[in-house]
């Protein structure tokens, strides 16, 4: 793959992330946001501070939730595009468009999943504001956790193949990586700030719609971009087999 075909997948992998961006923008504002105003409405009612809003909670909830999202699509985008470039028949003999599928699917599972059922996002007024660093620090290593591992799975399944067979190198790396993430949720501290008197249904309609939004990301992301792979890999395929031809010739 060369550079020129490299920029190209990077240039689609942005656009194919601003468009999952827009549909999981769809759904954060229909799902997320009144979830969001009922935590926010809780937090006013058991708050004995009134601080003035720098930035009022209509351009929150409008504005900077479209810059917000779109901005975390494009980038995700770009990243999934060159990590896209690097596993393009690494992982197996698939195509573009099934490599896209693959790659969004462990992205969701790795990036957010993972270390979402260790430390799952919380709406305002949940959470103590001493801890946010911690709890920060935590996540993101529980992140980079799931991402190392989910590449060694891979890996481990790669070279189970050939002794297993595909089947049961997978069903063997796939236990490898289920029992890994278990030890480290077993040894990384747990997080619980949930304020009294908070409604359970409200924190879990928050977090089912935060599940949302990253599974419609993600998806249309893999759609969006396999297409477009396709797109730009089958011709430069076709164009690499035609001169190779004459001179095999």
């Amino acid at each position: 793959m060369n550079s020129v075909t490299v920029r190209n997948l990077l240039v689609r992998g942005m656009l194919a992330g601003l468009g999952a961006g827009l549909l999981s923008l769809v759904v954060a504002y229909l799902l997320g946001e009144p979830s969001v105003n009922a935590a926010i409405a809780f937090e006013e009612a058991h708050s004995h501070e009134h601080e003035m809003e720098v930035v009022s909670r209509a351009v929150q909830s409008t504005a900077g939730l479209a810059t917000g999202v779109l901005i975390y699509g494009v980038a995700l985008g770009g990243i999934a595009a060159l990590a896209f470039c690097f596993a393009l028949g690494r992982i197996g003999r698939f195509g573009p468009r099934a490599t896209a599928a693959l790659l969004s699917g462990a992205a969701l599972l790795a990036v957010y999943l993972v270390p979402f059922l260790k430390y799952p996002a919380n709406p305002p007024s949940v959470g103590d504001p001493d801890t946010i660093g911690k709890r920060t620090a935590l996540y993101f290593l529980m992140m980079l956790l799931g991402i190392l591992l989910a590449v060694g799975a891979t890996i481990f399944g790669r070279r189970l193949a050939p002794k297993l067979g595909n089947w049961y190198a997978t069903v063997a790396a796939g236990a490898a990586f289920v029992i890994a993430i278990g030890i480290a949720y077993a040894f990384l501290p747990s997080i619980n700030e949930v304020p009294n008197g908070f409604s359970g249904t409200l924190l879990w309609q928050f977090r089912l719609s935060a599940i949302a939004i990253q599974l419609v990301l993600w998806t249309a992301f893999g759609l969006l971009f396999g297409h477009l792979a396709e797109r730009v890999i089958t011709p430069a395929r076709d164009a690499a087999a035609a001169e190779a031809a004459p001179a095999a010739s």
